[in-house]
């Protein structure tokens, strides 16, 4: 029954299978996305001001996010790849070792934020009010940050043995349990005392905390294809390497974001604070264009790295293809809501004119990266698949440090504000182009050997 349930990912149709793999990561994805902007609307609903300190509060979140996701990834690397080698012991060591080196990640991340929020958010916020908001938030988001990784690291497991039903389910019951609880817990309703940006934290957290339990409950099933051994466990260098070889350089391509958003705020609160919001609301809505993206990312992922290591070539450049062209599909949408509804979407967010004045033009020049943007993220995810995430670590150095930070601080200081989120489709454009030849690369010396019998490679 194991065999059967492994081998749809070596068997099945492609275009179908990965409609079918990622179908539920995109729902939880796009539930996901809902709920962080259910979020920043009732927050914007306070102030503009409490607006600003969560968006300020944002690539703090992101940090400990890319920890925590791109450890998550290189476990599930890792375990299609086992399945697809018919090595099930080794598929059980990786899930166990992924929730060690998550519970040891979420301490560190938790030790830092709850002792230090308002010395790190000081960095970034001289307005008393603003300062006092994101202290808030981060001591509480940020301090209780370890029940987000030991969720992600489940959500990612179930997703390597193909469940995505059962990872959506992980997603939605936390996105769920955000989006009833922010507006109680911010406003005051129920019987529940009106707690402002400390609601809205909180609400995230407990969201956090009910995705880990419902992943914990999934991962002890006994139809579930790989097992936590926990009795006796002793982490093995071996396997964390493996598990960092695609891992960590995932950590730093999603840390770079970090990076970038921490100085794209410096850079924009030198105009107004006003343009960190609408750099925040930005993060907020194409999160509805990008996660239905990223769940097809994560559908694709187990299908790829296992007709890897089953070495079918064939399937895994065919999953590659539905791929981009399903993520091109889907960025090519977002781009026309972006171009024709810019005021609508910032007016959920209670914009005033002078923020108005300021979005409408980035949304609009910001949204041009997004086809870009699909091509760039599904030759990340091969990749990945194929054990190389150095690639993709490499590709978001060169858009996001070596590109975007420059040309946003160039275009700034020459042109002004309004130049500075072209700076996004000009980053993109190099990014694809150094991903193209990324691409030959990995073709040339991971992809074209499959064609050989095994063994028999030079």
């Amino acid at each position: 029954m194991e065999n059967v349930r492994e081998n749809k990912m070596g068997t099945a149709p492609v275009p179908s299978l990965l409609i079918k793999m990622a179908l539920p990561m995109m729902v939880s994805m796009l539930m996901l996305a809902v709920y962080n902007i259910v979020d920043s609307i009732f927050v914007s609903r306070i102030s503009e001001n409490a607006l600003t300190a969560v968006s300020l509060v944002y690539p703090f979140q992101m940090l400990f996010n890319s920890v925590a996701v791109g450890t998550a990834v290189g476990v599930n690397s890792l375990i299609a790849r086992r399945l697809g080698e018919k090595r099930q012991q080794a598929a059980d060591e990786a899930a166990t070792t992924g929730q060690f080196l998550a519970l040891v990640s979420g301490l560190v991340f938790m030790a830092a934020y709850g002792l230090f929020p308002r010395q790190l958010m000081s960095l970034f916020a001289d307005d008393p009010e603003i300062l006092d908001h994101a202290t808030t938030y981060l001591r509480l988001c940020g301090g209780l940050c370890g029940f987000v990784f030991m969720a992600v690291m489940s959500e990612k497991i179930l997703q390597a043995t193909g469940s995505t039903v059962r990872s959506m389910m992980v997603q939605i019951v936390g996105a769920v349990f955000n989006i009833v609880f922010d507006p109680i817990l911010i406003f005051g309703l129920c019987g529940f005392p009106k707690m402002g940006v400390a609601g809205a934290a909180i609400a995230t957290v407990g969201g956090q905390v009910a995705s880990m339990i419902l992943g914990f409950v999934y991962m002890r099933r006994k139809d579930n294809l790989v097992s936590l051994k926990v009795k006796g466990f002793k982490p093995k260098a071996a396997v964390i390497g493996d598990i960092y070889k695609v891992g960590l350089p995932s950590i730093v391509m999603q840390a770079i974001g970090s990076v970038t958003t921490f100085a794209l705020n410096k850079i924009l609160y030198l105009f107004t604070p006003t343009a960190v919001s609408v750099l925040g609301v930005y993060f907020k809505l194409q999160s509805f264009v990008f996660m239905p993206v990223f769940g097809l990312n994560s559908g694709a992922m187990p299908i790829m790295g296992y007709n890897y290591g089953a070495r079918n070539k064939a399937r895994l450049m065919q999953a590659l293809k539905c791929g981009v062209i399903y993520a091109f599909t889907i960025m090519i949408i977002g781009l026309a809501i972006f171009q024709i509804f810019p005021k609508q979407l910032l007016m959920m967010f209670d914009a005033s004119e002078h923020m108005l004045e300021i979005g409408v033009p980035a949304l609009r020049t910001i949204s041009i990266c997004f086809p870009f943007a699909a091509v760039g993220i599904m030759l990340g995810c091969l990749f990945q698949a194929v054990g190389q995430g150095v690639y993709s670590m490499f590709n978001s150095l060169c858009r996001q440090i070596f590109a975007i930070i420059p040309l946003a601080y160039l275009l700034a200081m020459t042109v002004g504000l309004k130049a500075v989120w072209a700076a996004f489709p000009l980053a993109e454009i190099v990014a694809l182009t150094v991903c193209g030849i990324l691409l030959r690369r990995t073709y040339i010396r991971f992809i074209k050997p499959l064609d050989a019998p095994k063994g028999s490679e030079a």
